[in-house]
């Protein structure tokens, strides 16, 4: 398979499973283990950062009017409710900015095509989606208190196999949010997190070794638009109150990636 396709499938596969509680990173590594893909770490963690960043920016793109009030706000120069939304979204990312920088190559490690670890975080993300399903919605707003833990929960999501919308929107559902805002703070706390570690990995040179750009370009594209479409879709589906389904799904594909995986000796 030549790696424009392989590029494509891998766009797709992100751009589905960003939005969608499932674990984008999970299957990502599956995908790959898949395709045959042999990348060393450093360059499959940088097809992975790109992809993110691309479902990024389509969360910025679904979410642009909302982003636009929140600006609004902050150039107001006072304390308003966009001034309290954006406090709590830099209090979410602290927890996971913090084990990103302290713990890079321990993460970078885990996306080495490790099987059995994504399907044991896949069943986590399945048991977290059905006691969701189960929790009432009280309708209760995002307090900080609940942007902290919602960032505690993202910050262990960045285990492949453990969805991050699926963990940050499970977090909220229990915590009581309403179902609605439970989501759009989810997408939108993750905006700044991944346009950070793009920064970071410029300036750090991550990306000037880069063989086939053509490659990454056309993944990032098929991520993105992709991504236009799943996280409009993970919207209703959210207020729908439908996570049982996402539950299932990934107690299927956990079973039956760790079934392939022992099964091979």
């Amino acid at each position: 398979m030549s790696e424009i396709i392989r590029s494509i499938v891998l766009g797709i596969v992100q751009g589905l499973t960003e939005f969608l509680p499932v674990s984008s990173s999970g299957h990502l590594e599956l995908a790959k283990y898949i395709l045959g893909d042999t990348s060393m770490a450093e360059q499959s963690l940088l097809m992975t950062v790109t992809l993110h960043v691309a479902t990024a920016l389509s969360t910025i793109v679904v979410f642009r009017n909302d982003i636009a009030s929140v600006f609004k706000g902050l150039f107001a120069f006072k304390w308003n409710p966009e001034t309290e939304f954006s406090a709590k979204i830099v209090l979410s990312m602290i927890p996971a900015a913090a084990v990103g920088l302290l713990f890079e190559k321990q993460i970078e490690a885990l996306f080495t095509r490790n099987i059995l670890l994504v399907a044991a975080m896949l069943a986590v993300t399945g048991v977290l989606l059905l006691f969701a399903h189960r929790a009432k919605d009280t309708g209760k707003p995002v307090t900080y208190l609940h942007a902290l833990l919602i960032g505690i929960a993202q910050a262990i999501a960045i285990t492949p196999g453990i969805s991050r919308s699926g963990a940050t929107i499970s977090t909220s559902v229990l915590l009581g949010i309403d179902r609605g805002e439970a989501a759009r703070f989810s997408f939108l706390m993750v905006v700044p997190l991944i346009l950070g570690k793009l920064a970071k990995d410029i300036m750090d040179g991550e990306y000037g070794q880069t063989e086939n750009f053509m490659a990454i370009a056309v993944g990032f594209i098929f991520a993105f638009l992709t991504g236009l479409f799943a996280c409009r879709l993970m919207i209703r589906l959210v207020k729908g109150s439908k996570l049982i389904y996402f539950s299932i799904y990934c107690f299927v594909v956990a079973i039956a990636a760790g079934a392939y995986i022992l099964s091979l000796g």
